[in-house]
């Protein structure tokens, strides 16, 4: 069974060769400030930890513009979907920029999602689309850039840098939480097999060793088991000389650079 010792053991073998495993935090569906939202605040601040929330335009509130406006640069506001609202049919997965409307339909509330952020936060806010539930339909993402986005971020490994022409790729690899009844946290092994698995594979070099390894947490759906692991977590990273935490706008880009040198 998977335990912390594991991720001590993948950290030290990353030392041993010489190589640096970077990481970076992102959190999603920031809507206004609460309690959970103020204890996430506290430990990106505590650890020091650079942090990329996932803000849902159409529902976000004055309140926590200003929340995030008094906060430290480490914080980077990037687009969560639209409104966060599902359009499958009930028997499907549920998904907001999905196949269910015509593209120019979802193509027209990204925009304004976009046009939104740029008013709310300025230039703090990055071109940066998270899509709800990490579901989009296949058919939008080249047309992303023509919206201004400059980056995607979806879970699981990256194919390449770039999900399209003009459009960095920077995905989470670890989701704190269990979706299934009953919703909670997923336990300290599942959570740290998640990311000891893309660590190993960055490390053989069966997928993109250069995308670093996402921590993707939700502050509103966390239990206390969730809250206690994502600080443990934390620590244990800022604590290994291994680690290099990076913000969203350097991973952004680095997966541009390793596009254009790819051309």
């Amino acid at each position: 069974m998977t335990n912390w010792t594991d991720l001590g053991r993948e950290l030290d073998a990353w030392t041993i060769a010489g190589a640096r495993a970077t990481l970076w935090w992102r959190d999603d569906d920031a809507v206004e400030p609460t309690p959970a939202f103020e204890r996430l605040l506290g430990l990106a601040a505590r650890h020091a930890a650079p942090l990329a929330l996932a803000v849902i335009p159409a529902r976000a509130s004055q309140a926590l513009v200003a929340r995030i406006t008094a906060t430290s640069e480490t914080v980077t506001p990037i687009q969560h979907g639209f409104a966060h609202r599902n359009h499958a049919l009930f028997s499907e997965k549920k998904v907001e920029l999905g196949r269910d409307r015509p593209p120019h339909v979802v193509c027209e509330e990204l925009a304004r999602g976009r046009a939104r952020m740029e008013n709310l936060f300025g230039a703090r806010a990055q071109a940066i689309l998270v899509p709800p539930w990490n579901r989009i339909d296949e058919r939008l993402v080249p047309l992303l850039p023509g919206l201004g986005f400059s980056a995607l971020s979806t879970y699981e490994s990256r194919h390449a840098a770039q999900a399209a022409p003009r459009l960095a790729q920077i995905n989470c690899h670890l989701d704190l939480m269990r979706w299934a009844v009953p919703r909670g946290f997923a336990g300290d092994t599942v959570a740290l097999d998640l990311l000891l698995d893309h660590l190993r594979a960055r490390r053989a070099g069966t997928v993109d060793a250069a995308e670093p390894s996402g921590v993707l947490s939700h502050h509103a759906a966390h239990d206390t088991a969730a809250w206690d692991f994502l600080d443990r977590l934390l620590a244990t990273l800022r604590a290994h000389p291994a680690v290099r935490f990076v913000n969203i706008a350097e991973a952004m880009r680095e997966a541009q650079g390793m596009a254009r040198e790819a051309a």
